[in-house]
């Protein structure tokens, strides 16, 4: 039974229990609320949310990572990816395209075919990554058929007395003879609060069980600078500047025949790719609620290159910047003790121009021939959520909508240039209804159904022009936003007895924006994928995730079981074929001790099976079965606590694929010439500390 409380109140006292000094220092993390902010756009526990959640930990793998790892093994998500750099998470089988990435709530915009846009933050500056599956475009728009990924760095908060406080983190890996650190330090008062941080990695080129991965290497340095100023009471003033640089970042998975055969295979490269942000933000209390404001630009920059290694040469290069600016606000109306209304409006511009240039076959004659020129989207939205609690219930309902046009002064190049026809207007409206019943802390059953769209981005609509998966993509400024209808139901609970989430969903997406090999080739004699919208496909899963502390006699104490299953089944039903790009069900199970210091360690087995269900109509036969296949992890590690002037500090040891079993994913892009296998064995050793 839920006491009687209002809903502000409640949220306050879920972040005082998360907080160090609330509960015993021996109570374990999986009977913690677990606090998310992407859910319904403020801190909320999630046994109130009646839609499946993570709350991802960043510090659970090493700093030098790249922020898709954590989202292998987790229920209900997959890794999409075409190198150690371009790991992007998929949620419930659905790609960068069609769920919404944020940072600190900002959405990462690009139109970007190769590499991965969670890869464009590092991992050693952020608090916590929070995951919401299933549709979510009424709070966050366009592309949130598969959900929401927030990637979240330290706020900057005031604290009663003058303090600073801050964390570090090293690492360093076998298998690609990686390095890595970062740091985030904290200084506040009463009325300022200051967060710096920063993060350097280098990674070499991995082994795998079968030789080394060339060019799967890459360098990268990230800053992130916070600011918070009180005005007054309840009222304050926000900075935020953040700025990562990537350097000599390939995609093995890219690598493609040329079409002619001095040219040998080609490659995507990026030299240098850059993401910056600048926002400035207000939260306060107006009347009788709370009322936050932010204004904020990003600029996604890529030095985009082909490498042909016959000529041994960049025979592309195209440097480009996808820039957005954006508003967001939301007020939060308290009407009554139970009851929460918020209402929002969001309106953003991105901007991109691609110049793009290649060398005339095998001569040295160079040619324009950008994809587009002068591309932009534009997008407003306005939305509505109502949260209504009763003793045992939590009612959520939302809905939105938004407008978003294209338009572009050129689409393709050459002779086969066009301006006529490029501008495109959408209307759509999103909604949601879910319910959550509170019979217990470890039962609590949950229904959910809701819509959520997906207007085409800017390659989609506009770009004429080779891409590096071989082909010459040929896009379509009328095409149709996808719309999905999804219904969800669910179980989850946490107690000091363990914890547990269980989730079964439909979806249903008409219009889906795909690319269908035609059969045709162009004049340069590459074959043509035609941007199109097909009639419907339907997704259906099952996902689970537990941790169980066993009870008993056991030595040491402290023991923990864990595990994870996803299964996923696309259909394409225009095609009537398997839906192109599934990822494989896959389960988990995992056993350890983790004492609040001292020795810990976690074992782990990751079984995944093989995907024989391809989209060969669709991909024109290109879409490889993957065998299955099982790993093994152990983690070792030391919790020393206060020492050395340090709040804690931390020695751990992973051994990653234990029995160093070669291996591909089923989601990751492979090259013409072979197979691009997952990292073989590797020992990464880590140190990381509180001050």
């Amino acid at each position: 039974m839920r006491p009687s409380t209002t809903l502000a109140p409640l949220a306050l006292g879920v972040a005082t229990a998360i907080s160090p000094l609330a509960g015993a220092e021996t109570t374990p993390d999986y009977a913690l609320p677990s606090l998310t902010v992407t859910a319904k756009g403020y801190a909320a526990d999630e046994l109130d949310t009646p839609k499946a959640t993570l709350r991802l930990d960043p510090g659970s793998v090493a700093v030098a990572a790249s922020v898709g790892s954590l989202f292998r093994g987790q229920p209900g998500t997959a890794v999409h990816s075409d190198g150690a750099w371009g790991q992007n998470p998929v949620l419930r089988g659905l790609k960068k395209e069609s769920i919404v990435l944020q940072v600190d709530g900002v959405r990462i915009n690009s139109a970007q075919p190769a590499g991965a846009l969670a890869s464009f933050a590092s991992l050693g500056l952020l608090n916590s990554v929070e995951v919401v599956k299933g549709p979510g475009s009424v709070l966050h728009g366009s592309g949130a058929l598969g959900g929401a990924v927030n990637l979240r760095t330290p706020d900057a908060e005031f604290t009663a007395e003058p303090s600073i406080t801050g964390r570090f983190a090293t690492s360093a890996g076998s298998v690609d003879e990686s390095l890595g650190g970062g740091a985030v330090v904290q200084l506040a008062n009463r009325d300022h609060a200051l967060v710096l941080g920063g993060t350097a990695r280098d990674v070499s080129d991995y082994d795998t069980p079968e030789g080394r991965v060339d060019d799967s290497g890459f360098e990268s340095g990230a800053f992130l600078l916070k600011y918070a100023f009180r005005l007054a009471d309840d009222h304050r003033l926000t900075l935020n500047v953040q700025n990562q640089e990537d350097r000599d970042v390939w995609y093995p998975g890219s690598r493609k025949l040329g079409p002619a055969a001095p040219l040998g295979t080609l490659t995507i490269h990026s030299p240098r790719q850059q993401r910056e942000l600048y926002e400035v933000g207000y939260a306060g209390k107006v009347g009788p609620g709370t009322l936050e404001a932010s204004l904020y630009r990003q600029e996604m920059y890529r030095e985009i290159r082909a490498w042909s290694s016959g000529l041994e040469r960049n025979q592309v290069w195209n440097d480009v910047t996808f820039t957005t600016d954006g508003i967001r606000t939301q007020y939060r109306l308290p009407l009554g003790e139970r009851h929460l209304l918020t209402l929002g409006a969001e309106a953003w511009e991105m901007s991109g121009d691609p110049q793009r240039f290649s060398y005339r076959g095998m001569s040295n004659d160079v040619v324009a021939n950008s994809p587009f020129r002068d591309g932009e989207i534009e997008s407003r939205g306005l939305f509505v959520q109502d949260e209504v609690l009763f003793d045992d219930w939590t009612l959520l309902a939302g809905a939105r909508y938004d407008s978003t046009s294209g338009d572009a002064a050129i689409k393709g190049s050459g002779a086969n240039a066009t301006r006529d026809g490029l501008s495109d207007t959408s209307d759509t409206l999103s909604w949601s209804l879910g319910a959550i019943y509170n019979l217990s802390p470890l039962v609590n059953p949950y229904v959910s159904l809701g819509s959520a769209y997906r207007a085409p981005d800017m390659r989609e609509r506009f770009e004429d022009a080779t891409r590096g998966d071989g082909y010459y993509h040929v896009g379509n400024p009328q095409l149709d936003p996808e719309r999905s209808t999804s219904l969800e139901v669910g179980l989850k609970g946490r107690s000091e007895r363990g914890e547990y989430r269980l989730a079964a969903f439909h979806t249903r997406i008409d219009d889906y924006i795909a690319g269908r090999v035609t059969g045709d080739i162009n004049p340069q004699g590459l074959p043509i994928k035609r941007t199109e919208n097909l009639d419907r496909v339907e997704i259906q899963g099952v996902e689970a995730g537990f941790t169980l502390p066993l009870d008993g006699q056991l030595a040491g104490g402290h023991w923990q079981l864990d595990g994870s299953l996803t299964w996923l089944r696309g259909t394409n039903e225009q095609d009537d074929e398997p839906l192109y790009q599934m990822p494989a069900p896959e389960a988990t199970l995992g056993i350890g001790q983790q004492p609040p210091s001292g020795f810990h360690w976690h074992a782990q087995v990751r079984a995944v099976d093989g995907q024989d269900r391809t989209a060969d109509t669709f991909s024109g036969g290109n879409e490889r079965t993957t065998p299955g296949y099982a790993t093994a992890d152990l983690g070792l590690g030391w919790r020393f606590g206060k020492t050395a002037g340090l709040s804690s500090l931390e020695v751990g040891l992973d051994v990653n694929n234990l029995f160093d079993r070669g291996y591909r994913e089923h989601l990751t892009d492979q090259p013409v010439d072979g197979e691009l296998l997952a990292p073989g064995f590797g020992v990464v050793a880590t140190l990381r500390g509180r001050f």
